[in-house]
């Protein structure tokens, strides 16, 4: 049985789930690093990350480096005498940081690779429409995403799921596999496969604002994809244009209605409860929107306060 002495390294509050179980199982976490405090907000006040904010509740060691290749980080790091690391959502790191561990440094990611490598796995795999993702823990080597596979776990996509109720299935499958690989790494019990390089791998690259922009012209399971895929950050948009009125919105949520007819792309009809825009094969009922400088609100409350003219359409 290995002694271990586990860094953790992590940000968002994907990364809090799995730090928390790896506490509640009382594994020995020597060190905490995630990323510097940055400013937030109208009074631009620092902000915490998550995994800082529960690191710091545990009475953890945090560091926060802004250079990983740093000299005096190293060092520290080194100090720690830590012999695994473990990363959730945290950033690239240089082979002088996961290189130092006796027993390696795993990542855990949120897909079944070598599927959607990359910075967004759960929006992509709802965007591109997949029924089934999951989780994959790896040894990290020199490129994103490439290392060998220790341990993966399946998890369904429901059909109207959005990218933030995934997030929260996978968060917690992930914090269990994670327990799962550290007690084969504590039992000496790992074994692990390399990924498969041939075939056709879908990429699951940054986000990007265009990334997010509605194109009305695709076809509506594509749009409806896109939108839960997005939901609720970084969040679909697209202009309104109400006569001389052009608006940014957001759209969250949307659900679908296949028919013929013989409106233009676009076109937005509303009665007391439904704003609904036309598409190819039918309409796209908007259920969730935020227009500019107003909070995100359903349908029938945007009606009450807002008026759509006969000729308002999306584009």
């Amino acid at each position: 049985m290995r002694d271990l002495r586990i860094v953790f390294m992590g940000t968002p509050d994907f990364a809090v789930e799995t730090l928390k179980a790896l506490i509640e199982n009382g594994y020995n976490i020597v060190g905490v690093i995630t990323a510097p405090d940055k400013p937030a907000g109208r009074g631009r006040k620092l902000s915490q990350s998550a995994v800082k904010e529960y690191a710091l509740s545990q009475g953890l060691h945090i560091m926060q480096p802004t250079n990983l290749k740093n000299e005096s980080f190293t060092e520290e790091l080194k100090a720690l005498n830590a012999n695994l690391q473990i990363v959730v959502a945290f950033r690239m790191l240089p082979k002088v940081v996961w290189q130092m561990p006796e027993y390696g440094t795993f990542n855990l990611h949120a897909s079944l690779l070598p599927d959607y490598r990359g910075a967004a796995p759960i929006n992509w795999a709802i965007i591109q429409g997949e029924e089934k993702t999951g989780v994959t823990t790896f040894f990290i080597d020199e490129k994103i995403d490439t290392g060998e596979v220790i341990l993966q776990e399946e998890v369904s996509i429901g059909k109207d799921e959005s990218a933030g109720e995934l997030h929260d299935k996978l968060m917690e499958t992930g914090s269990k596999l994670v327990l799962r690989t550290v007690e084969d790494i504590k039992t000496d019990r790992v074994t692990t496969r390399k990924q498969p390089e041939s075939g056709e791998l879908k990429t699951a690259y940054k986000i990007y604002k265009e990334t997010c922009k509605i194109d009305w012209t695709k076809d509506i399971n594509s749009i409806y994809n896109l939108i839960r895929g997005l939901s609720p950050y970084p969040s679909a948009w697209s202009y309104l244009e109400n006569g001389e009125e052009e608006l940014s919105v957001k759209i969250y949520k949307t659900s679908k209605e296949e028919a013929e007819h013989s409106h233009k792309t676009g076109a937005i009809f509303t009665d007391k409860k439904n704003i609904k825009v036309a598409v190819k094969e039918g309409y796209l009922f908007i259920e969730e929107m935020q227009l500019p400088g107003k909070r995100k609100m359903k349908a029938k409350d945007i009606l009450n306060g807002y008026n759509f003219l006969k000729e308002a359409k999306m584009r």
